[in-house]
């Protein structure tokens, strides 16, 4: 829906090529989905006037970026808005003016509810609509505007490409997302509602952005979706391509040497994208892979669509192809009518299966899901006691993933200076932040680093001797 609060909508007049640039203030809440619709919102804006900030009392325009999945997460951002109505008072009392826009999964569920009660609020703009930015913002100079319509034109047809030096100043690893929208209809989540049903990049379109990055430098993609391993999008032949297919031609783009995805779903893990993690070198041996429950009957009340049975068989048939492949994985306990004996069967699928990390989480109601309207919530005492003792046995499984590592010899991606003098940091094959003393100019390559030791949440290492050639 598009709507106009109050006043009627004037056409502004253009903008003067000599007006001066204005700051823009950007933050993002969530998934990485947010970080990378950021980052593109950020880009489009450039051309628009607008230089980024990170401090807020400069912004003109300031834009919270919010996400739907967490508990109260709208509140949440009522209480944001709250601070940044004193920030933009405080402007105006200097005689500077300051718009401020709520965009993402947030805007998108709450609509012209944030702007009756939060008056501060200039534009309420959902995720699949933020391309209309400039235009959006000239109209809300008049009056305050909604648009959560869900639109018939491909958003990234109108994304804006971001400079070769700004892509450099992001990092050698970026993010690059191929598919919006989920079609499975989980009863806990609200991303159906809120992203849509699931839409696919078409692939050249994609290489077209990879290559890019990779003419700037960047050495490892991240590729994002709701629902990440449905992609289906139209390939170049004129066919659908899969997951599958779509990374192996991305591979192939010279200077890219590492390939991610997430978030995936069981049901659309494929023969095809199983084979990849044996045979695509470039595709690291990490998955995110879901299953939220380890209890059937949780499965079926969540409407995951798959049972335990066929997530072990998926695990197994992955860690057949490529042995070294590490899981990570999502949990919620308390999920309505999950008794003593379903939480323990999710305890013993964790001891089963094994982690190198993993995020859970309480259930919370979100609006407007099925599950909100259950019977036997379970109570937020057992919910706070259930999540303790999962958390200290994903702890256990995360460390000990850790502690195994120590002693082999892993590739690095170098992509920024570390924490101390003469300290570089990298990202291993699994994902953890790697410290080691080197030169800063060996950043942005990958090399042989021998594990030797662990802190809580990274490792350190040494560069192997003899070997500094890139891998």
């Amino acid at each position: 829906m598009t709507e106009t609060i109050d006043l009627p909508v004037e056409a502004a007049p253009e903008p003067q090529t000599a007006a001066p640039r204005r700051k823009l203030f950007i933050k993002s809440y969530g998934c990485q989905m947010n970080a990378y619709d950021a980052q593109k919102m950020t880009d489009l804006l450039a051309p628009a006037g607008f230089d980024e900030t990170q401090n807020l009392d400069d912004a003109d325009l300031v834009i919270l970026n919010t996400c739907h999945i967490r508990e109260r997460a709208a509140e949440k951002i009522f209480s944001e808005l709250g601070k940044v109505r004193e920030v933009k008072t405080a402007r105006r009392a200097r005689g500077r003016t300051t718009q401020v826009v709520v965009a993402g999964c947030v805007a998108q569920a709450e609509g012209g509810e944030i702007v009756r009660r939060q008056k501060a609020v200039d534009l309420v703009v959902g995720p699949q609509n933020y391309h209309h930015l400039p235009e959006l913002l000239r109209r809300a100079e008049v009056a305050p505007v909604i648009d959560t319509d869900f639109p018939v034109e491909d958003k990234f047809d109108f994304l804006v490409k971001a400079p070769r030096h700004v892509t450099q100043a992001r990092g050698v690893a970026a993010f690059v997302t191929v598919q919006e929208g989920c079609d499975k209809f989980c009863t806990f989540c609200v991303v159906p509602y809120t992203r849509g049903a699931e839409v696919s990049r078409p692939v050249e379109k994609i290489v077209a952005e990879v290559a890019d990055l990779a003419e700037a430098g960047v050495r490892e993609i991240t590729l994002l979706g709701q629902n990440v391993n449905a992609y289906h999008g139209d390939g170049p032949d004129g066919r659908v391509w899969s997951l599958a297919k779509l990374c192996a031609r991305l591979a192939e783009v010279p200077g890219i040497a590492r390939l991610r995805y997430m978030t995936s779903h069981p049901n659309d893990m494929d023969a095809d994208l199983i084979a990849a993690h044996r045979d695509l070198p470039a595709l690291m041996p990490y998955l995110h892979l879901p299953v939220q429950s380890g209890a059937d009957a949780i499965l079926a009340s969540m409407n995951r669509k798959h049972d335990l049975a066929a997530y072990r068989d998926i695990v197994r048939r992955l860690r057949d192809a490529c042995p070294d492949i590490a899981l990570s994985s999502d949990f919620i306990v308390g999920f309505p009518g999950e008794s003593d004996a379903d939480f323990d069967a999710t305890l013993d699928l964790v001891r089963e299966i094994t982690f190198a990390s993993a995020f859970s989480f309480k259930y919370s109601p979100r609006p407007g899901t099925p599950g909100a309207e259950m019977a036997d919530q379970v109570p937020d005492a057992v919910k706070v006691a259930r999540l303790a003792v999962l958390q200290e046995l994903l702890d256990a499984q995360r460390l000990a993933f850790h502690q195994s590592l120590v002693g082999r010899t892993l590739a690095v991606l170098f992509e920024k200076n570390g924490r101390h003098a003469g300290q570089i940091a990298g990202r291993s094959p699994y994902l953890q932040p790697v410290q080691v003393e080197a030169p800063e100019a060996l950043i942005g390559q990958i090399l042989p680093v021998e594990i030797t030791g662990l802190a809580s949440n990274s490792l350190f290492g040494r560069l192997v001797p003899e070997e500094t050639q890139r891998l």
